[in-house]
């Protein structure tokens, strides 16, 4: 039975209603782990105080640990012998879980790229959903960078997050091994 017809002529523009409330539901109910490390945490800090007030943006600000959160706001400048620490607390966050990257040292490294002990981004360990630059980044360009963060989650679509890449688009992008010394091609 073919399922378009059965919902009528115009069933074509009506919206995936799971996917739609699923999505909603996401996007204004994030509860944030804050990871600041720097000067940058202030500044989320103040983005959550009543001027700025990200709850209005349905942000839930300071959630009891990592178990509980949504999304990861990554503040400051991340160091190797931090990174294992950040990765941990990535992992123990539940799905669908989301991460900012709040400011130049947690995107890149920032004014301490050149140092011996700076991670070069805190991509390098998690992935990053929204890159906020700004050195410190202002409280309204963390505001910005949650409602582009709250898009990209009204525009997921669930299949895609949660069915596991077969393994020939897993191998695509590798490069072919070298052949070992003695054996023909």
């Amino acid at each position: 039975m073919d399922v378009t017809r059965s919902l009528g002529p115009l069933a074509r523009l009506a919206p995936e209603p799971m996917k739609v409330v699923l999505n909603w539901g996401r996007r204004y109910s994030l509860w944030v782990f804050n990871f600041g490390l720097a000067c940058c945490a202030i500044e989320f800090i103040a983005a959550s105080m009543a001027r700025h007030d990200f709850i209005r943006l349905g942000v839930i600000p300071f959630a009891p640990g990592p178990r509980q959160a949504d999304l990861m706001i990554v503040s400051g400048t991340v160091t190797d012998k931090m990174a294992p620490a950040v990765k941990r607390l990535y992992e123990q966050m539940p799905e669908p879980k989301y991460v900012i990257s709040f400011g130049a040292c947690s995107n890149c490294g920032g004014p301490y790229w050149d140092s011996y002990s700076v991670t070069k981004g805190v991509d390098q360990i998690i992935p990053v959903d929204v890159y906020v630059p700004g050195c410190p980044p202002r409280p309204e360009a963390l505001l910005q960078g949650i409602l582009k963060l709250q898009e990209k989650i009204a525009q997921e679509s669930l299949g895609e997050r949660y069915t596991r890449p077969s393994a020939a688009a897993l191998r695509s992008g590798l490069v072919a091994a070298p052949p070992t010394p003695g054996e023909t091609a």
